[in-house]
């Protein structure tokens, strides 16, 4: 692959691996999103009780976290294609275990390699979408992450009915993971394939994110707990504070998936005029103004335009934070593991700290404090900007131009 030419126009290569890379990202969100509709046919087939399903859902966030960081590695030894094609293969084969669980410690065990896959497949696509991206010389994470989540939207769309026909959860998953792995295969083997320089060491197998992943994942932190907390919550405020029916509470969700998919398939082109910052910044004065008509909303319409306004004010935090991440230091791959654990984080710990301090006051309080780490957006989007580029010297009567990625690339 090569640089942007003069007119700015990325080459052919560039543009194919770009439009890959968007259905590497599809695959992994149908794949998550599959998964989440068929969450009530296992809790009723494993008799669980709220607190047991609590427990294992928390296990896909820790797999993820402690794995995470051997995605860098898989990247240094194998390159990135291969790497992909592993780990996107692994997160597709996965999908139907957890539904297969006899019980709970094995659902807890399946729970944990299913966050592990996913977690590290996301790593590489965040690596390979941030390479694709310096090659372009324009945003592009906004948009790949806008594809996850219309990936999401697809895996509802089939599970929903499958759900409502009674199909067998284990037939269902089954199917969709066979038609995801050949399409994750078919994709990843069109995926760039990046490898290390042969003076560049290896990553460690494990390693606490270094201190740039932490500042950064602060931000990000921000963003995925208005996420989280909105995602998991929405529907339960509406019913609980703004009074709305049952089927406005129903669709509270599907809603926010649709304003968070859409202002990130735009995103890339806010980003791209108003800049990192500024972006990041805007979102924040945006998703604080709708956290503060969710608290003062006492009926359905101003708490959805609410929820709302913080989809989009939210929804180009983590895709920026991940390139942002990718520009820091010698190996792109392990600061976006760093950013991705203290994301992932963030989206544990929202759900159960928003019902702790409903539990304790109400609804209105919890998202008083979503209102509040929106806040911090605006006041942290600064570590976001993109470091100066290196040049390099160039024959006398002509221009320099930026260092060639540190990564061959064919």
């Amino acid at each position: 692959m090569q640089s942007a030419d003069a007119t700015g126009r990325a080459p052919a290569s560039a543009r194919r691996a770009h439009l890959t890379i968007a259905v590497a990202f599809a695959v992994h969100g149908a794949a998550n999103g599959t998964f989440a509709t068929r969450i009530p046919w296992l809790k009723d087939h494993l008799h669980l009780s709220a607190g047991q399903l609590g427990l294992a859902l928390v296990c896909p966030a820790i797999g993820s976290s402690l794995l995470m960081p051997l995605a860098g590695r898989l990247m240094h030894r194998f390159g990135s294609r291969t790497a992909l094609r592993m780990l996107l293969g692994l997160w597709c084969v996965v999908l139907p275990l957890p539904v297969l669980a006899p019980g709970l410690p094995w659902l807890c065990l399946a729970l944990l390699l299913f966050g592990a896959s996913a977690g590290m497949a996301d790593v590489v696509m965040n690596a390979l979408g941030v390479g694709i991206e310096e090659i372009k010389g324009k945003s592009i994470m906004s948009g790949l992450h806008g594809m996850w989540s219309v990936g999401t939207l697809i895996g509802a769309a089939v599970g929903v009915p499958a759900a409502h026909a009674g199909l067998d959860a284990r037939v269902h998953l089954g199917l969709v993971s066979a038609v995801l792995l050949v399409v994750g295969l078919l994709v990843c083997a069109g995926a760039p394939d990046i490898h290390p320089a042969e003076d560049e060491e290896a990553p460690p197998r494990f390693a606490l994110p270094p201190r740039a992943a932490l500042v950064i994942g602060a931000v990000g932190f921000c963003g995925v707990f208005a996420e989280g907390g909105t995602s998991d919550w929405c529907a339960v405020y509406l019913r609980d504070i703004a009074h709305a029916s049952p089927a406005v509470a129903a669709l509270a969700y599907t809603a926010f998936s649709c304003t968070m998919a859409t202002a990130r398939l735009l995103g890339d082109f806010v980003v791209r005029r108003l800049g990192a910052v500024t972006a990041v910044r805007a979102g924040g004065v945006v998703a604080t103004i709708g956290g503060t008509m969710v608290v003062l909303a006492h009926s359905p319409v101003p708490a959805i335009a609410g929820f709302a306004l913080v989809g989009v004010g939210v929804s180009v935090v983590v895709p920026l934070c991940f390139a942002a991440a990718g520009r820091r230091g010698p190996v792109p791959s392990q600061a976006i593991a760093g950013v991705a654990t203290v994301t992932y984080t963030s989206g544990l710990v929202a759900p159960a700290a928003i019902g702790g301090i409903a539990g304790a006051s109400s609804l209105s309080v919890s998202f008083t404090l979503v209102t509040v780490l929106t806040l911090g957006l605006v006041l942290g989007a600064g570590v976001l900007r993109p470091p100066p580029r290196t040049l390099i010297p160039s024959p006398a009567g002509s221009e320099s131009s930026p260092v060639p990625s540190r990564s061959a690339v064919d």
